[in-house]
């Protein structure tokens, strides 16, 4: 395994610190000690504290877009409706699951009351990336034959919004996450029988 540098230790400590105690109670001689450095050593590799906050969203955006996919670059299209529903779910569960993105939802989500540069990148991954992901997929499935005719923007939005109040509810309640991934799921191949050719 490839050994951290010292500014990802410190993107690494910033988040999981403004996961846990938000954006205002953590303060950079936290990070720093957190990290294993010095306070004064983290000044070298960033200019203060939303220094680290930007690089960390602009780090996560990357990672999230490589690993999920963007309105630029959705990734494969589907094949078939079957496909839909088992890359979708995959991505749900790589949301669920992957430790820095659970970490930056939570921040995300803390923070979104406090600042306003975070509650509109809130709205920007909680809703309009998401939306334009599916919106760009589903009309090349309509251009490939294999979804109806139909607003690919609707569609879009028919189809995350109610991911999305369930992948909130396991954030709050992660007991129920087996619950959530089932209805999401029969909602999945419902919404496959509605929309497929």
């Amino acid at each position: 395994m490839e050994k951290m540098t010292t500014k990802d230790r410190i993107l690494d400590s910033a988040l999981t610190l403004f996961s846990e105690k938000g954006y205002d109670g953590v303060g950079v001689d936290l990070i720093a000690e957190n990290a294993g450095i010095k306070g004064p050593s983290l000044y070298k590799h960033f200019k203060g504290k939303e220094d680290i906050l930007n690089a960390l969203i602009e780090k996560a955006e990357s990672y999230y877009e490589a690993n999920f996919g963007s309105t630029d670059d959705p990734g494969k299209t589907p094949a078939s409706m079957n496909e839909l529903v088992t890359l979708s779910l995959k991505r749900i569960l790589f949301t669920l699951h992957d430790p820095m993105i659970r970490k930056v939802r939570r921040m995300l989500t803390m923070e979104q009351f406090r600042n306003q540069s975070i509650a509109l990148l809130t709205t920007k991954y909680n809703i309009d990336s998401v939306q334009g992901l599916y919106q760009r997929i589903f009309q090349e499935m309509m251009d490939n034959g294999i979804m109806k005719q139909d607003d690919p923007k609707l569609l879009s939005m028919s189809f995350a919004a109610p991911v999305s109040l369930l992948i909130q509810m396991c954030d709050r309640e992660p007991e129920r996450e087996q619950e959530a991934m089932e209805l999401i799921e029969i909602y999945f191949r419902y919404f496959a029988e509605q929309h497929g050719k």
